[in-house]
């Protein structure tokens, strides 16, 4: 739903597996959003449940398009969603790596891991493959339901830290210890170091946007994105855009069964993480942003 001055977008993942970051299994997360109406969404799923032999009643799944009988299934979904709907790519460990420096260097914020933050991805190539370093820090950053800073963690995760980055140099045990006493105090100004899917959620809004139009979010539902999470992000990137119109006008969760919208975007969520053709396949129908990891890695 379009009008001149917003564009309603609807929005599903592939890949989130809560704060278990570090599964080589699943190295990528792949956040999709769509334009289409609720009929237009309703159509192009009527049509590949009768291209595909997809029960229409059932709920569409990425492995529908990617079943070996249906060679052709991709490059079909791909080009009825061309100008309509984009993909923005996350590489897991290199989200980990950017979000240490997001915390311990800088002043954190909700620009943190998008368009608007510092650009940290000279650092975070050198430590993404840091495991220990990656491993030490979302270790002691999971401080939910923890009313306490855990030093011993703290000393863990200063033992990983790499003298071979620059910027990382000067960090000191008590910078470490005042960002994470934050952390447990609930401090609302810093967002979840955990929680991809709200950068994620911020760059498919700016790219949506373009510096011209507000978007309305139909997103299916996440317990990341609360309202008072949303509610920040929303007003960050207002200040962030004036004197453009706000990129996040407002958004609500729904169950993707009820949506053919958030199903056609789960579908490209699926189809872009699992399929290794997607990269090279997608550029010219489909807008995309994020970053995705060695193209060797399991999807």
């Amino acid at each position: 739903m379009t009008t001149a001055d917003a564009v309603e977008i609807a929005c599903d993942e592939s890949g989130f597996s809560g704060s278990n970051l570090l599964d080589p299994a699943s190295p990528v997360i792949t956040h999709a959003s769509t334009d289409l109406t609720a009929a237009e969404a309703g159509e192009l799923l009527a049509d590949l449940a009768q291209r595909f032999a997809h029960p229409a009643a059932a709920e569409h799944k990425a492995y529908v398009l990617l079943r070996p009988g249906s060679p052709d299934a991709v490059d079909w979904f791909l080009d009825a969603l061309r100008g309509r709907a984009h993909v923005h790519a996350v590489d897991k460990r290199a989200f980990v790596a950017s979000r240490a420096l997001d915390l311990l260097v800088g002043e954190p914020s909700y620009g943190d891991g998008t368009l608007l933050g510092a650009d940290h991805r000279g650092e975070a190539a050198v430590l993404r493959e840091r495991t220990a370093f990656l491993t030490a820090f979302v270790a002691m950053v999971r401080t939910r339901r923890v009313h306490r800073v855990d030093h011993a963690a703290v000393t863990r995760f200063l033992a990983e830290v790499p003298d071979d980055v620059p910027v990382l140099r000067g960090l000191t045990r008590a910078r470490v210890v005042s960002v994470l006493e934050r952390l447990v105090a609930g401090d609302p100004t810093i967002p979840p170091p955990l929680e991809p899917l709200i950068p994620a959620v911020a760059d498919t809004v700016l790219w949506w946007s373009a510096g011209r139009r507000s978007v309305v979010l139909v997103h299916d539902e996440q317990s990341a994105l609360t309202p008072q999470r949303m509610a920040r992000l929303a007003t960050h990137l207002a200040q962030a855009a004036a004197p453009a119109p706000p990129p996040l006008l407002g958004g609500r969760q729904v169950d993707s069964r009820d949506d053919a919208r958030i199903q056609v975007a789960d579908l490209l969520a699926g189809v872009a993480r699992r399929d290794a053709s997607f990269t090279a396949a997608v550029p010219d129908r489909i807008g995309t942003s994020g970053c995705r990891p060695d193209p060797r890695l399991p999807h």
